[in-house]
């Protein structure tokens, strides 16, 4: 996913990453809650249209998209994401209430890791498998530096930039349960699931307390969870990959 270089200066590297992540939140239609929150994909047609509420978002303007499709995986369907140079994320807006749901349960498969992929560098942060959620909070407790960034989304995108956001990603460049800040700002916080020698080409069923890791990364109990999502990026390196998605669903303890 693309990040301004460290060379840019602090104003122009914040209006970027403020752009970047109010286009992933941009509205998507509010949906409330049910018994059983979450997506399946397996009870889709595959080559048919994406579950209702789901959109395909750019993370920067201007950069290819990633394809998402439905897709047969023997004998269910699945969400295969092809990303070429390119950068977008699939994301669904709609209260999920950690008090009653605090875990979320996934399976996702990675072709590979991506060659020169490095997500603690800005200019190599990608990723073939991520799972992205986005939180509210009192944007009053922020730095100074995190209030100009969100006041820079606000103009450039017209949203509110999240006030907090983490995300589970597949990478070979540290070991499973690493915490890794995005390199521009500490309100993007990822977390390490994937990517030991034979995850490979292998399906992977994966579970997190959500509430649980927000409270490491952050530092605080979780505001409320106004959406989330995946995504499969490749813009930094210039290079393709090709991931796979199972049901996500969000469970109680």
């Amino acid at each position: 996913m693309h990040l301004p270089s460290p060379s840019q200066s602090p104003g122009r590297a914040a209006s970027r990453v403020a752009l970047c992540i109010a286009l992933l939140v941009s509205p998507l239609g509010t949906l409330a809650q049910n018994g059983t929150p979450g997506v399946s994909f397996s009870t889709a047609e595959a080559g048919g249209s994406l579950p209702a509420g789901w959109k395909n978002l750019p993370v920067v303007k201007g950069k290819p998209m990633t394809r998402y499709t439905l897709v047969r995986d023997g004998h269910t369907i699945v969400l295969q994401a092809d990303a070429d140079h390119s950068a977008s994320a699939l994301m669904h807006e709609g209260d999920i209430d950690l008090n009653q749901t605090p875990v979320v349960s996934w399976r996702w498969k990675a072709e590979g890791p991506i060659e020169g992929a490095d997500n603690r560098t800005g200019s190599k942060e990608d990723a073939p498998a991520r799972l992205v959620f986005v939180f509210d909070g009192d944007k009053s407790k922020l730095s100074m530096f995190d209030r100009a960034s969100m006041e820079v989304a606000k103009r450039l995108g017209g949203q509110d930039l999240p006030y907090a956001t983490l995300m589970y990603i597949w990478s070979t460049t540290a070991a499973p349960g690493t915490v890794i800040p995005n390199p521009h700002t500490g309100r993007v916080q990822m977390i390490v699931v994937s990517g030991q020698p034979g995850d490979a080409g292998q399906w992977q069923s994966l579970r997190r307390n959500i509430v649980q890791d927000y409270e490491k990364v952050f530092h605080e109990p979780p505001g409320r969870m106004t959406g989330y999502g995946l995504l499969t990026d490749t813009d930094n390196t210039a290079t393709t990959t090709r991931a796979w998605y199972g049901d996500i669903q969000f469970l109680g303890q």
